[in-house]
């Protein structure tokens, strides 16, 4: 065999024992006549040592060796001198008996080290390479954990897992989708999922009343740190279940994942905030509770007593009070101001007002209200000497809160109140079932056409359909959208309703989606189900900024794989197999 041992298990009450090991060379080091290697597997780090007094040709093979050489030892464990409380192994190391080569390695272009000198692009075109660095395995090992724990969790709960296809139907309706041409079809697509969805509400349709799947998606859309074009659900659905009955579930499941891993204990009940609060208190519907700085409505407040033509003509004024802040400085003002003018953000300027702790109070729009106005928004914000508050206005009160959304997190960042150690979880709940799209000019679903509009606001759906309520939830940790879901329509009727509001014929109606209505005639029983991004949730669990470190091999901002060179260009002789030609348009 290769190895007896692994790198990482060898303790002092191993001493004297004939081992063989087998992995990467850390490092070299020569000490007089002495030379020292950290062997390294996915496991640990062993010391081997190599004495040129007992052996000169086998020291000199060692000293031959270079970074990633994969070799093996075999030799006796001995007890350190130097001992290492860093390591697992420190107290011990390998008096080394036989060295061989089991594979030469070029210099590695990075270092393989927790702090390497390898930037993104580059580690990401050798990510064999950045797999090896004990950071980036350890993300992997909490992501194989993470999936082991909810797929017990969710087998106590008599969910069973079922695969569902990648090849399927496209459905135009959301994001963009990935398309396969079909070779013994031409001219026709196969669609890669955007989520299991419609199929395993055909699974509860067949019985199988809970179902789970670790299921790969798919969306060709725009990327971001917290998003990828192919990523990881964990995909659940429930037959003869309210809401209630599935976010307390999945309450339990999210309860013992972060007690298992993090050893942090969720409280007994998480909180519910609807949509509406949500937006009002915090410009989002994945707020950030792990600090306060909510917004405080200040229209009424400055209605009549000033005169700034901006905030008189302003649709909505809302403002943060930043504890202890009032000595920023002009130039940090300043930048502040730069930030919210940021294309990201796309606000006209910023109002401040400097309640300082002397008394005193200075503002940007000192000269067009009086000190007892500015006193009074003092009162209503509950801001303290010594503290700022920051103000935005707008035409677009949603869109204006959004604005204030960006300021008060880049406050939150600049002031480490958003501890990665620190968890706040909650639901949003109430979503609007319908969001009207620029773009398209018509109203598009929230969530998905499927989702259950309230069946108190159903006999608005005729007349007044931005206004009904869906009965849809978002899991909702430190700012981040984990996971959602939402009771789903098993009527056809309603269903029909729903897609005729979304400007579906009827036509187009049955093409895409009339297995589904059609299976909605034989006994479809109520139902409801979540999705968690699996990606996103072991990145919290473990502390990243981004989801690409606990993903084996990620894709790059450009949705590009820089180690296979993928997307590429095919060979003529398959593009004339699939029958397509290809013509891109130039642009100007």
């Amino acid at each position: 065999m290769y190895r007896t041992n692994t790198c990482g298990e060898l303790r002092l009450s191993d001493t004297g024992k004939q081992v063989t090991l087998a992995g990467w060379v850390q490092r070299v080091r020569k000490m007089g006549g002495m030379t020292f290697i950290d062997l390294r597997d996915r496991y640990g780090i062993t010391q081997l040592v190599f004495n040129e007094s007992d052996d000169q040709s086998l020291c000199d093979a060692a000293n031959k060796l270079g970074r990633e050489y994969c070799i093996q030892a075999k030799g006796v464990v001995s007890e350190r001198q130097s001992k290492n409380p860093k390591v697992e192994t420190g107290d011990i190391e390998i008096i080394v008996k036989e060295l061989n080569v089991l594979s030469p390695s070029l210099t590695p272009p990075f270092t393989i080290e927790d702090n390497t000198d390898g930037g993104d692009d580059l580690r990401m075109k050798y990510r064999y390479l950045d797999l090896r660095r004990n950071a980036v395995r350890k993300n992997l090992e909490l992501r194989h954990r993470m999936t082991i724990l909810i797929r017990n969790f969710l087998d106590s709960k008599q969910f069973i897992e079922v695969e569902t296809p990648i090849l399927i139907g496209s459905t135009p309706e959301g994001a963009r989708d990935f398309v396969v041409p079909s070779r013994m079809n031409p001219g026709q697509f196969y669609a890669l999922p955007q989520s299991p969805q419609t199929l395993k509400q055909l699974l509860m349709i067949a019985g199988f009343d809970r179902y789970f799947q670790i299921a790969k998606c798919f969306r060709d859309e725009d990327l971001r740190a917290d998003r990828q074009p192919e990523f990881t659900q964990v995909d659940c659905e429930m037959s003869y279940v309210e809401q209630d009955d599935v976010l307390n579930i999945f309450e339990d499941m999210c309860r013992m994942l972060f007690k298992e891993i993090r050893g942090v204990e969720l409280p007994a009940k998480l909180q519910q905030m609807t949509w509406q609060e949500a937006m009002s208190r915090f410009g989002s519907d994945k707020p950030d509770l792990r600090f306060g700085m909510e917004f405080v409505e200040l229209k009424d407040a400055f209605a009549g007593k000033g005169d700034f033509s901006v905030f008189n003509q302003a649709k909505y004024i809302g403002g943060i009070c930043v504890p202890g802040c009032a000595d920023y400085s002009r130039k940090q003002l300043d930048e502040l101001t730069e930030f919210v003018k940021k294309p990201q953000v796309g606000a006209k300027g910023l109002v401040y007002i400097k309640y300082n702790a002397d008394g005193t109070v200075k503002s940007s729009v000192d000269k067009f209200y009086s000190p007892e106005v500015l006193q009074e928004i003092k009162q209503v914000m509950k801001a303290k000497d010594g503290d700022l508050v920051l103000i935005l206005s707008g035409d677009n009160a949603n869109k204006t809160r959004i604005q204030l959304c960006s300021l008060r997190l880049e406050m939150g960042d600049r002031l480490g109140l958003r501890d990665k150690n620190v968890f706040k979880c909650l639901w949003i709940i109430d979503f609007p079932l319908f969001e009207w799209s620029d773009e398209e000019q018509r109203l598009m679903a929230t969530h998905h056409p499927f989702t259950m509009p309230n069946p108190d606001d159903i006999p608005l759906l005729t007349e007044h359909p931005e206004q009904v309520r869906a009965k849809a939830y978002d899991f909702v940790c430190n700012g981040i959208e984990v996971g959602g879901g939402s009771i789903r329509i098993h009527d056809t009727n309603l269903q029909e309703r729903m897609f005729k509001i979304l400007g579906f014929t009827k036509e187009r109606a049955e093409a895409q989606f009339g297995f589904l209505m059609n299976a909605f005639k034989y006994g479809a029983p109520p139902h409801a189900g979540l999705a968690f991004g699996l990606d996103r949730f072991v990145s919290i669990l473990a502390g990243l900024d981004s989801i690409r470190d606990c993903i084996a091999f990620p894709k790059n901002n450009s949705g590009r794989d820089v180690m296979l060179d993928a997307p590429s260009e095919l060979e003529p002789k398959q593009l004339q197999e699939l029958q397509i030609k290809i013509d891109l348009h130039q642009e100007n």
